[in-house]
């Protein structure tokens, strides 16, 4: 049972840093940093409005407009970091009755 609680620990971090990835890409694009022109930029940056999109959505849909400053990804981590920090929980509780 060790191993699919640390591939899911491992999946949600991995996801965190996507997020993280998206928010600077979309902030670099927004400045004229990066160039969406170039091909490898687009591309990377596509891959990360993907597969991030459909988590920050719902957020999105029930934030309240904040003049152009998106908070959803904030959010989205904390609540990531929350699911990661119940299934510790849950891993430790099921350890200690011995179900693991």
């Amino acid at each position: 049972m060790y191993p699919f609680f640390w591939l899911v620990s491992r999946v949600i971090s991995l996801y965190i840093w996507a997020v993280i990835l998206a928010a600077v890409m979309s902030m670099l694009v927004a400045f004229g940093v990066l160039d969406t022109r170039n091909r490898i930029v687009w591309t990377v940056g596509d891959f990360l409005y993907r597969l991030t999109e459909p988590a920050l959505r719902p957020i999105r849909r029930f934030l309240p407009d904040l003049g152009g400053v998106d908070i959803s990804p904030v959010i989205l981590i904390l609540l990531l970091e929350a699911l990661q920090m119940l299934l510790q929980q849950l891993f430790v509780s099921l350890a200690m009755r011995g179900g693991l």
